[in-house]
């Protein structure tokens, strides 16, 4: 029985316009997922051509091989952190690459599957490992970090203005009980935050949630490496199509996209270069592409979505 991965692949027809698809050439997926985006390069693909599928979810690569499965004398999956594609293509014999794709955000799937503890709407185990063979779990954060470092991690990564009192709330809850589903911090969170907050904001957990999400999965530490390998790899010409979610994420795409695209790392009031850094690339657009109205009536959950595309010189 396969899984059933349902995820609405966002931005699919401007990735696809982005990478500017040659039907011989050799693509990566770095967050493989549902294989949305995955499927529509695939098929583009004829003889020559290549895709390396990746991700570092075991159910998403089960679901994406379902997906792929005509296509898969043309496809190769790896299981790996997408920070690590230098590696991965080297373990591939692969030198260069034609494109490179990355969808920051977390899966329809992840979130509606309440075993997988990522969502405030479904009740399950506090989890939300995208690997689910890493040690570190959602239940690990929220009962053992320090009152100080949850404080933190939620104000930084969640960017939610409540943190001091999320932080202890949680900490008086522990000291009776470990916390240990989605539905018991989800009430937690409720209760620190003041009620006039709950009635206009979004929902009251999402950002906290978002914040123990990426401290579990080290996602924000990825993104920088992931890019600059990535563009290390593209051959002149290959494109480098990043979607984001929120602003933390796409605040580092955006200026590691800056910094590759200057080169020069020298102070401002030096008169000629001595670092010697070439640019490696140029900007497609230079406005982060947004969602259609007609994607955001299909798909709400897109509306923060912010894709920027590369290309490689």
């Amino acid at each position: 029985m396969g899984i059933v991965f349902s995820h609405y692949s966002v931005l699919l027809k401007e990735c696809i316009d982005g990478l500017d698809i040659k039907p011989n050439g050799i693509y990566v997926d770095l967050t493989t997922g549902g294989a949305g985006h995955s499927y529509e390069i695939v098929k583009r693909l004829t003889e020559g051509g290549h895709h390396i599928a990746l991700d570092r979810d075991d159910d998403a690569l089960m679901a994406a091989r379902q997906r792929l499965a005509e296509y898969s004398d043309r496809v190769t999956f790896v299981k790996d952190n997408f920070r690590n594609i230098g590696s991965v293509l080297d373990n591939l014999g692969i030198e260069s690459v034609d494109g490179v794709i990355a969808d920051l955000g977390v899966s329809s799937y992840q979130l509606d599957t309440a075993e997988r503890g990522f969502s405030y709407n479904n009740d399950g185990y506090l989890d939300m490992r995208m690997n689910k063979s890493d040690a570190l779990t959602a239940y690990e954060v929220v009962n053992t970090y320090s009152k100080d470092k949850l404080k933190q991690i939620i104000y930084d990564y969640g960017e939610e203005k409540f943190a001091p009192r999320i932080a202890s709330f949680i900490e008086e809850a522990r000291a009776v009980k470990p916390i240990e589903t989605t539905a018991e911090l989800c009430d937690i969170i409720k209760s620190a935050i003041p009620q006039k907050a709950r009635i206009d904001g979004p929902h009251p957990a999402k950002r906290t949630f978002q914040a123990i999400r990426i401290e579990v999965n080290g996602e924000l530490d990825a993104i920088e490496p992931a890019i600059t390998a990535a563009a290390e790899r593209l051959k002149v010409g290959g494109r480098l199509a990043i979607i984001s979610f929120h602003s933390l994420e796409d605040r580092i795409v955006k200026k590691t996209f800056a910094s590759l695209v200057k080169g020069c790392t020298c102070p401002s009031d030096f008169p000629v270069c001595m670092c010697g850094k070439k640019p490696t690339l140029s900007l497609v657009s230079r406005k982060p592409i947004l969602p259609s109205e007609k994607e955001l009536e299909e798909n709400p959950r897109s509306r923060s979505a912010k894709l920027r595309v590369a290309e490689r010189i």
